[in-house]
């Protein structure tokens, strides 16, 4: 199942990027699909951890929370560089994460290093060391919101 959803995955995406529909194209797309579903099954990549298909349900509400969140903190950095007399006050903060897998530990760390004024320094374990612009974004991240939502996003709910 795995193996089929990421050939039509890729199919899709060639037909996208392509935008021809005529016969010899769409053979040498399909083989081109083909060859790289091969050399993936041979070289394991269609794992679980490597192809996350279970994850693509949660995904799609997972990643408009993150885009909202990104823009959230995109208007608080822009309105702490612009506001004259605003002090901003960068902190480090660690925060544990909640997650039970090195992909979710990844996904927490770079979701908290794309939303704007933080970024992950550190990683040690399920300990994550993250700089904030102002205390505010700590505090966001100490709250447990996003681990929470990252976690429910690595089970697939």
């Amino acid at each position: 199942m795995r193996l089929i959803s990421f050939g039509m995955i890729l199919f899709l995406f060639w037909l996208s990027l392509s935008g021809y529909f005529k016969a010899f194209l769409l053979t040498g797309g399909l083989l081109c699909t083909l060859f790289v579903l091969y050399v993936s099954r041979r070289m394991k990549l269609l794992d679980s951890e490597g192809y996350p298909a279970h994850l693509l349900a949660a995904a799609s509400t997972y990643w408009p929370w993150l885009l909202w969140e990104i823009i959230k903190a995109g208007w608080s950095v822009t309105k702490a560089i612009l506001k004259p007399g605003r002090s901003i006050s960068p902190v480090m903060t660690r925060v544990v994460a909640g997650q039970h897998t090195s992909a979710g530990i990844a996904t927490y760390a770079n979701s908290i290093t794309l939303t704007p004024g933080t970024i992950t320094t550190g990683v040690k374990g399920n300990i994550l060391t993250v700089h904030a612009l102002e205390r505010s974004g700590a505090l966001d991240l100490e709250d447990g919101g996003m681990d929470a939502r990252v976690s429910r996003f690595e089970r697939g709910g």
